[in-house]
């Protein structure tokens, strides 16, 4: 029999990349993570994580075992749930901004779904300004979405620089003016940051390519039709930045959680931390 215990410690070290931050997040010393993964693999007699460059990755044994864990897992956090008196229950409707999603969100719904399976999770993913504004409607209950710096609004998850994007950034400085913009929609953080930014050094511009999806404006982008500005974290594969001076330098954004007045606390707080948790551990790898 697998230890349920172990188990836990190597999704948790999977997860945050890291056996002190996957120890910070269970409550426990990182001896004792080290302790259960080396009797998982004495168990199992593999090999299961390995270090590279910057944080614990999975070996392929690792990579076998890690599916069959969280099911694991996941039955047992079902089980207790079930006879739990005091679970979590209720509805809970995030709104995640649309870069963001594809990037950091997964792992962190996967762990909160699994640990409180009573909680009905509602995700609606759309732009920044958008989810402010269905949340004002009381759509939402909590938001992760991008801010302006001196915008008070929310708790601060972490600041990120915006950076200007090209398939070729040497073919699009030899093109003539004006520059070919790649852009979401307003209301977006992004496009009013570059916009801003273009109009305060008189950089003559003009929208390419509109999109409300980031795949949409990621493949334009890859196509060669123009500039996107994306936080750097954030680029995607396929595109360079534009080395500073030739474009105006942007300001930075930040990400964060805001909750809605009369939600419910109890989950909204447990959300919350997740979501910090994993978003550390990411940054800190």
């Amino acid at each position: 029999m697998l230890d349920l215990t172990q188990l836990r410690s190597f999704v948790a070290v999977e997860q945050m990349g890291s056996f002190t931050l996957a120890a910070e997040r269970l409550g426990l010393g990182q001896s004792t993570v080290s302790q259960h993964i080396q009797r998982l693999e004495t168990t199992l007699g593999r090999k299961l994580l390995a270090r590279d460059t910057h944080r614990v990755v999975l070996t392929g044994d690792g990579e076998a075992l890690l599916g069959h864990a969280r099911q694991m897992l996941s039955i047992e956090g079902e089980v207790q749930q079930l006879f739990a008196g005091n679970s979590l229950r209720g509805n809970l409707r995030l709104g995640v901004s649309e870069d963001f999603v594809t990037s950091q969100l997964p792992d962190v719904l996967e762990e909160f779904v699994r640990s409180h399976p009573s909680v009905d999770l509602e995700l609606t993913v759309a732009l920044s300004g958008t989810l402010y504004e269905m949340q004002d409607n009381g759509d939402l209950d909590l938001v992760l979405a991008k801010r302006r710096l001196g915008d008070a609004r929310g708790r601060l998850v972490y600041r990120e620089p915006l950076i200007w994007l090209a398939r070729d950034p040497e073919r699009i400085r030899k093109l003539a003016a004006p520059l070919p913009l790649i852009a979401f929609p307003a209301p977006s953080v992004t496009r009013a940051v570059a916009l801003e930014a273009l109009r305060r050094q008189q950089v003559p511009w003009r929208i390419v390519c509109t999109c409300g999806s980031l795949s949409g404006l990621t493949a334009a982008a890859r196509a060669g039709m123009g500039v996107l500005v994306q936080p750097r974290s954030m680029a995607p594969t396929g595109l360079s930045e534009i080395a500073p001076g030739w474009l105006p330098a942007l300001e930075d954004v930040e990400f964060v959680l805001v909750p809605r007045k009369g939600a419910d606390q109890l989950l909204v707080s447990a959300l919350s931390e997740d979501i910090l948790m994993k978003v550390r551990g990411l940054r800190s790898a």
